[in-house]
């Protein structure tokens, strides 16, 4: 049975094993802050304490005080990167909530760097049962209508990702999204993965074109890493790419850059939607009379639009311009 001496040094030892793991390299933390982590830990402990512990602590590991008061702590600029066994409740959940939300947008040669981190986040919220509630009670909602992801090659996803992570060239087989699924092969560029609903796209340019595309990660067959680089264009910026609507899919491929001012006529109920959430920046609201409203705003013109706008269906009094009303009731027609 343990001595009352050795519970002490136990119990120390592991309070500034806590203390210690919530320092950081660049962030001061002030003993204040440190006392709350630790009670939200259930550590009651008193500012002094956590003093002494500090000063005890900076005596075998290399962390600095800014010498103010109240004193605040971290480790020095030029202390060799810690990998403590711990880890606090916070850094838990996050860990969790990335491996939910976007492990499957991480190279597996990473993924399998950081499985570890991810099994010790799932110990530490066994152990925090106040703290593993949070990811009980927060999820992500599609705004659309949720679907099963299509089933991705698994060795095809790896090099993708391996040629993006190494900017390398691709060189792949690829299903086309016609009913005959032929099948082509091409030599891309990587440039980007972007997540759009269940679906994930390649953002690349092909070898012998340079005309940006996107190619949907379910339909690869084969892909290898190529020993030669990824041949880049200067002007591409992946925000700038999504922003002008390229993956909304654009309905009018002859004006790939410009967008349209679409005109929208509704009732009062209806425009409170658009008085929460904008369509753009430039989105302008008038009323016509007490029940008639028109709202404007510039945007790309994409089957995303075209699809989001059939939602309303007889909401949408008026829509202008005439070919995005034809887009609109042709989509209802073949539906």
């Amino acid at each position: 049975m343990a001595s009352t001496s050795e519970k002490e040094t136990s119990n120390s030892l592991y309070r500034q094993w806590q203390i210690l793991s919530r320092l950081s390299t660049g962030k001061w933390m002030g003993t204040r802050e440190l006392q709350q982590q630790l009670q939200r830990e259930g550590i009651d402990i008193s500012l002094r304490t956590i003093q002494r512990d500090l000063n005890q602590i900076a005596q075998r590991f290399p962390i600095e005080s800014n010498k103010t008061v109240p004193q605040g702590w971290r480790w020095c600029s030029d202390a060799p990167i810690q990998s403590l066994p711990h880890m606090t409740s916070s850094q838990a959940v996050t860990f969790m909530m990335v491996e939910e939300h976007l492990k499957h947008l991480l190279p597996p040669s990473l993924v399998s760097e950081i499985n570890p981190w991810f099994d010790a986040a799932r110990r530490s919220l066994l152990e925090q049962n106040h703290v593993k509630q949070w990811v009980n009670r927060v999820r992500i909602v599609p705004s659309s209508q949720p679907l099963i992801p299509p089933t991705v090659d698994q060795e095809a996803q790896q090099a993708i990702y391996e040629a993006l992570l190494q900017d390398r060239q691709l060189e792949c087989v690829y299903q086309s999204r016609t009913h005959a699924g032929e099948e082509k092969s091409y030599i891309l560029n990587p440039l980007a993965l972007v997540q759009k609903g269940a679906v994930i796209y390649l953002i690349c340019t092909r070898h012998d074109k340079n005309a940006i595309q996107t190619f949907a990660l379910h339909r690869f067959r084969a892909a290898k890493v190529l020993d030669s680089r990824t041949v880049h264009q200067n002007d591409f910026h992946l925000d700038d790419y999504i922003e002008s609507g390229a993956l909304g899919f654009r309905v009018d491929y002859q004006k790939p850059t410009e967008n349209i001012e679409l005109k929208l006529t509704m009732n009062g109920k209806t425009v409170h939607f658009f008085e929460e959430s904008a369509l753009s920046r430039d989105q302008v609201i008038e009323k016509f009379t007490d029940n008639l409203y028109q709202v404007r705003a510039s945007l790309p013109f994409t089957s995303q639009l075209v699809w989001w706008l059939r939602g309303f269906g007889k909401k949408l009094l008026q829509i202008e311009p005439e070919s995005v009303a034809n887009a609109v009731y042709e989509t209802a027609v073949e539906s």
